[in-house]
């Protein structure tokens, strides 16, 4: 008499987690994201610009005067590619009258027009467009680089407290880099710092610091109203979607990096993700471009 093994039949399998479980598990938290937490911005128009400045004094030359102007934009860190749509969403605090613009409305809104896929911004003809319809202020796009005639345009617009939004080339630190376009990210600038010949300066305009004395401050929207022929060195005070913190950059520097923007990382081309790339690529929705808010909304 033949006997039969039954064996028990094994266990169904378990079934699939959750899509929000699986989102959450594969998304690891960038090193920005996790350097940002629990960590607050230095709030005021000067505050943090001065502890920079004092950090660094050796390298500014005393035999200028340093002017300095900045209006407070607050920081947010970036959640995936949308350096561009947080620079905006930071500029439009400058807004006049106050206009609150949530990330969300910005980000829709990019993504209604088509403007963008994943919160990328590779064309500054768009970011104008979304600007404008984001805003409703008037909105200026600069081609031909940030050099020459531009260089007094956007200088008179950031002397006026007005932002400027800026795309070039990340480096590890944030800072601008020379790699083709393949870090292509937006900066907001809203700040400049000026060193100008002797003389050029009124200290009744324009006081001085108390703890940095060769270092005079706005105030009161004052702005510039002698030549700009006394000019020797120009730095931007910019902030990106990846820090909390202020950065104090070389105009130069940040010209040469805007104006060699040319292609996507290719990686990052080839990885499968939908991308929404201007007519002409990089080179032709971002080199050499930058964006000017005029924030008066009242005169728009």
């Amino acid at each position: 008499m033949s006997t039969e093994n039954h064996a028990t039949p094994p266990p169904p399998p378990l079934p699939p987690p959750p899509t929000s479980l699986i989102c959450s598990v594969s998304s690891k938290k960038k090193l920005y994201q996790a350097i940002a937490e629990g960590k607050a911005p230095v709030e005021g128009d000067h505050e943090e610009a001065k502890i920079i400045i004092r950090q660094r004094e050796s390298s500014f030359r005393k035999d200028l005067q340093w002017l300095l102007f900045n209006k407070y934009v607050p920081s947010l860190i970036q959640d995936g590619p949308q350096c561009g749509l947080v620079a905006l969403w930071m500029a439009t605090h400058l807004l006049q009258p106050p206009k609150m613009v949530s990330m969300e409305t910005v980000t829709q809104a990019a993504k209604d027009k088509g403007y963008t896929a994943q919160g990328e911004m590779f064309s500054a003809s768009d970011m104008t467009k979304l600007a404008d319809e984001v805003c409703a202020c008037r909105v200026q796009r600069l081609s031909g680089g940030m050099m020459g005639d531009n260089t007094a345009v956007i200088l008179k617009h950031l002397t006026g407290g007005q932002p400027v939004l800026i795309p070039y080339d990340e480096d590890f630190n944030h800072e601008p880099c020379l790699r083709n376009g393949h870090k292509a990210h937006w900066a907001v600038v809203s700040g400049i710092l000026l060193g100008v010949r002797q003389g050029c300066v009124d200290s009744k305009r324009f006081p001085t610091d108390v703890t940095l004395p060769w270092l005079h401050l706005s105030q009161n929207g004052a702005s510039i109203s002698w030549h700009t022929d006394g000019i020797e060195e120009v730095f931007v005070l910019a902030k990106q979607g990846k820090s909390l913190r202020y950065q104090l950059w070389k105009f130069e520097t940040i010209a040469q990096s805007n104006a060699q923007l040319k292609e996507m990382d290719p990686q990052r081309a080839s990885d499968g993700t939908c991308y929404v790339l201007p007519p002409g690529g990089v080179q032709e929705g971002l080199a050499g471009q930058v964006v000017l808010l005029h924030t008066n909304t009242l005169m728009a």
